[in-house]
Parts: structure tokens; C-alpha cells; sequence
């Protein structure tokens, strides 16, 4: 049984982890209601975009004349896996489950023959994957002096992406974030931004485009793939924020747990002492 210093000890120091526990869930609190309120408010205008973007790209799947974007390389022999997490930890199973989930089509691809190259945003993704994918690694964005997320953000990492599409570096570009359901429930998910999948299905909805429905593509696909990014780090904010408010708030209740334990050893060794110390003084009258 430890002495009573070194409970006293432990009792404290489970105490100022549970007042740092505690603060920083109350910070990402206060963070997840601006993050929640960024993804939300971008969700419309994405989806629009996807909406316009649904009619021109069914107008002119298998033209001859579409953007390289829409139509592709006619190849899926590389891939390029682009792994969005943040760029610190203490959030529960956030980067892990997107990195699990990059982890499992990385190795299909692998198994399929294909080609693998990783581009990471975050630091968290990249340390996770290049332990065992280090020789698939061609780049890694570093987010770690961005302290408002803007749309210039994810512009820029959406041209980098385009700048390797139009060297002719890859085939298809896969996107993976997690999408911010609730506080509890963080999805990751993988969405293909490179070449730009053409709907099955439209509203119904007819257009009339000028210049040409081609032109406006080939100024629009980018932008398309840069609302996408845009929304994938804007939900893996909301997400991230979520995620440590609910880890934050466990490691809170367990420290909690833990100084009841602790106590109640600590006064059992405390009794324990003080009646040994009787039973000798005790012993030590009689004695006499």
C-alpha cells in the first residue's frame, strides 16, 4: 500500500489534470458553436454548387469536348489520397477513424495494383501514415499557423491538387475529412473531387449557359473542387472541436472518479496509521 505522502501526492496532481481537462473542454465549447456555425452556413453553398455542377457535367459526360476535370485521364492506375486531420491531439478517435478509414482504401489500392501518392493536411495524418506509407508521401500542408480558416486556405491546397492533375501526376484525387453530424458523432467520410464525378440523376431543371456550357466549366470545375476542400476542412473543424469537447468531458468524469478512489484509499491508510499508533501506545502502558 503507497504511504500517505505519495496518495496525497497522486490526489493532487489527478486534481490538476482535471482543472486542465476541464478548461479545455469549456474552450472547445466555445469553439465548437463558431465552427459549427462556419459548416453549417457553407453547407448551402456547396450543395448548390453540386447542384449546378450536376447539370453540367450530365449535359456533357463523354463529350469530347469536356475539361480534362470532368472527363479525366481515362486512366484510374494512380491515385492520389489527400487525408485532411488537425494539427493537434486530444481529441478522441477524430484523425484516427479518418486516418483508418484513408488507411483501408490505401491498402485495396495497394492490393489492386494501383499506384499511391498522399498529400496530408494536418499534422496528426501525417504522423499516423508515415510510419508504414512514408514512400508514398509527395507532399504535406501545414496548417499549424492558421488561426481563422478561410476560403484563401482551401484555395490554396485545392491548386496544388490541380497544379500535380495537370503535370499528370495522378488519375484520381480521393478527399478524406470527417463530416460533423453532432457533439457524439463525427463520420468520416472519402469523397472523390479529382476528376469530378458527373450525377447519375438531376433535378429535371433546364439551363441556358452563355458563353458556352463548356467555357463555364473549365472556369467553374476548379472552383467547385476549391468549395469542395473548403467544406471538408470547415467540417473537420466543427468535428475536431466536437470530438475534444467530448474526450475533454470523459477525462474529466474519470479524474473525478479517480480522487474519490484515491481519497478513499487515502483515509483508509490515514485510519489505518492512526490506529497502529494506538495500538502502540497502548501496548507501550500497559507495558509499564
Amino acid at each position: 500500500m503507497a504511504n500517505l505522502k505519495d496518495l496525497k501526492n497522486r490526489i493532487a496532481s489527478v486534481k490538476s489534470t482535471r482543472k486542465i481537462t476541464k478548461a479545455m473542454q469549456m474552450v472547445s465549447a466555445a469553439k465548437l458553436r463558431r465552427a459549427q456555425e462556419a459548416a453549417e452556413a457553407a453547407r448551402p453553398y456547396a450543395e448548390r454548387m453540386e447542384d449546378v455542377m450536376s447539370n453540367l457535367t450530365a449535359a456533357n459526360k463523354g463529350s469530347p469536348s469536356a475539361p480534362k476535370l470532368l472527363a479525366g485521364t481515362g486512366s484510374d492506375q494512380v491515385h492520389l489520397v489527400v487525408v485532411a486531420t488537425s494539427e493537434r491531439g486530444l481529441c478522441g478517435g477524430f484523425n484516427t477513424n479518418i486516418v483508418k478509414l484513408a488507411r483501408t482504401e490505401i491498402e485495396k489500392l495497394i492490393a489492386a495494383g494501383k499506384t499511391v501518392k498522399i498529400l496530408t493536411v494536418g499534422k496528426k495524418g501525417r504522423e499516423q501514415l508515415r510510419r508504414e506509407y512514408g514512400q508514398y508521401f509527395v507532399d504535406h500542408v501545414d496548417m499549424s499557423e492558421v488561426k481563422k480558416l478561410g476560403f484563401e486556405h482551401a484555395k490554396g491546397i485545392a491548386q496544388n491538387i490541380l497544379a500535380r492533375f495537370e503535370a499528370g501526376e495522378f488519375d484520381v484525387a480521393t478527399l478524406y475529412y470527417s463530416a460533423f453530424k453532432s457533439v457524439i458523432s463525427q463520420v468520416p467520410t472519402a469523397q472523390q473531387i479529382v476528376p469530378v464525378e458527373a450525377a447519375e440523376e438531376t433535378s429535371g431543371a433546364s439551363y441556358d449557359y452563355e458563353p458556352s456550357e463548356e467555357g463555364i466549366l473549365t472556369d467553374l470545375l476548379p472552383r467547385a473542387i476549391s468549395t469542395q476542400v473548403f467544406k471538408a476542412l470547415l467540417e473537420n473543424g466543427a468535428s475536431e472541436q466536437g470530438a475534444r469537447m467530448s474526450a475533454m468531458d470523459n477525462a474529466t468524469r474519470n479524474a473525478g472518479e479517480m480522487i474519490d478512489k484515491l481519497t478513499v484509499t487515502f483515509n483508509r491508510s490515514r485510519q489505518a496509521a492512526i490506529t497502529n499508533e494506538l495500538i502502540e501506545i497502548i501496548s507501550g502502558a500497559e507495558a509499564l
